[in-house]
């Protein structure tokens, strides 16, 4: 195992490649060795790996810009700092220095014949990292897919480490009648030469199912999983009616399962590139029938979407929900979908609420159409009092009596 009190000083800010390019053998070194160095600090956007934990992460102090994953035990032991910033704010962040980059532990592939590896699996906000640390500490894992797109040369890596190990996998989430549910109507959205952002996990898996009989749907994406693979062997996936990058999905993280890896591997349909290019608004503004998904936790009346905080528990993150909600409701024959399940708890907690219990992720002046499993609110252009009664009728039938009192009340102030 490396040697990591040769590289690292006391109160040094370490920032980690993130998703399924997450370094687990550097993570695992600094688990071990990192209190006999003193006063670290890290940051990972999001982790699926468990490798954090209370007792793991006791050396060092973890921050994040989210609880997504299975960083939500960390979370739920006060035991992680939350930075409320867009995914597409971190790169930019770290380059100014405002988020600081002392030492960049990443995951790369071997090199090519070229001497550059390949981010692999994540390419976000690593070479902003890698750009800005003083040290850059990186886990060759032969394992790694060579991914066309963004790539790390040998000579901008002080420590390489051989390893030889599986990639954190995000296995597909099982789909019930709710998701499928949701699916249906968010696939009426979605016709031929669509481009398509989306998150994983079931619904969005769901969604992807049901696009089988569409011609020439693109991808324009901050994260692909599994369910794209399917979409590209099923000659769906063609990206052939983009504006720009025609044949290319472009993409910033694969989370998924080996299956995606190895469709991945050296694959020219599909590059993999910073946020600076998956999330600008200036790049997706060049994209017509942009359909956007994206998950809320609730969402008020009037439109408003909490995709962090429920109560006193902090279960989600910021994202990059903002920038694609934004792209989606104003691309040219594109929408912005807003997905939740109706209730929560086994059916006790409207998700559709009179008030948010917490903050504001997306504002109501961005969001499009909401979507559950008993419909499709399109909020776009429609004032308070029409969105409030477009949102009751999506809403569970157990909750809809008290939502269309609180309803009456903004119709009867306008507000």
């Amino acid at each position: 195992m490396i040697d990591l009190t040769t590289y690292l000083r006391p109160g040094d800010h370490i920032v980690f490649g993130q998703a399924c390019g997450e370094p687990t053998t550097l993570v695992e070194a600094l688990a071990e060795q990192g209190a006999r160095i003193g006063d670290l600090h890290a940051f990972i956007a999001t982790s699926f790996s468990g490798l954090f934990t209370p007792e793991t992460a006791s050396a060092f102090r973890l921050s994040s810009m989210g609880a997504i994953g299975a960083l939500r035990v960390m979370a739920k032991a006060n035991a992680l700092d939350v930075i409320p910033v867009h995914v597409s704010q971190v790169a930019p962040l770290i380059t100014a220095g405002v988020m600081r980059c002392d030492v960049a532990m990443i995951q790369v592939s071997p090199a090519n014949a070229a001497g550059e590896h390949s981010c692999g699996l994540i390419s976000d906000y690593v070479r902003a990292a890698v750009d800005k640390a003083r040290v850059v500490i990186a886990e060759v894992n032969d394992q790694v897919p060579f991914v066309p797109g963004e790539t790390i040369p040998a000579s901008a890596i002080d420590v390489a480490v051989p390893v030889s190990r599986m990639p954190v996998e995000v296995m597909p989430a099982k789909i019930g009648p709710t998701d499928e549910a949701i699916a249906r109507f968010c696939a009426e959205f979605i016709g031929d030469g669509c481009v398509i952002q989306t998150g994983v996990g079931a619904v969005p898996d769901a969604v992807l199912r049901l696009l089988h009989d569409r011609r020439d749907l693109g991808v324009h994406s901050g994260m692909l999983g599994d369910g794209l693979v399917d979409l590209a062997e099923a000659g769906v996936l063609t990206n052939a009616r983009k504006e720009i990058d025609r044949g290319v999905s472009i993409n910033g993280a694969l989370i998924g399962t080996r299956r995606l890896y190895d469709w991945a591997q050296g694959n020219p349909a599909i590059r993999m590139t910073p946020t600076s290019y998956t999330h600008d608004a200036g790049v997706l503004g060049q994209l017509s029938r942009l359909v956007t998904i994206n998950s809320a936790l609730e969402v008020d009346l009037t439109g408003q979407v909490n995709a962090e905080q429920s109560g006193a528990a902090y279960m989600g993150g910021t994202g990059g929900q903002v920038d694609f909600v934004r792209a989606g409701a104003r691309s040219p024959g594109g929408a912005s979908l807003m997905v939740l399940a109706a209730t929560a708890k086994g059916g006790t907690i409207s998700k559709i609420v009179p008030a948010l219990s917490g903050p504001v992720t997306s504002a109501r002046s961005e969001v499009d159409v909401v979507v559950t499993e008993f419909g499709a609110a399109q909020l776009k252009g429609q004032t308070l009092a029409e969105r409030a009664r477009r949102l009751v009728t999506v809403a569970h039938p157990d909750f809809r009596e008290g939502l269309e009192r609180e309803a009456f009340e903004i119709a009867r102030r306008g507000f």
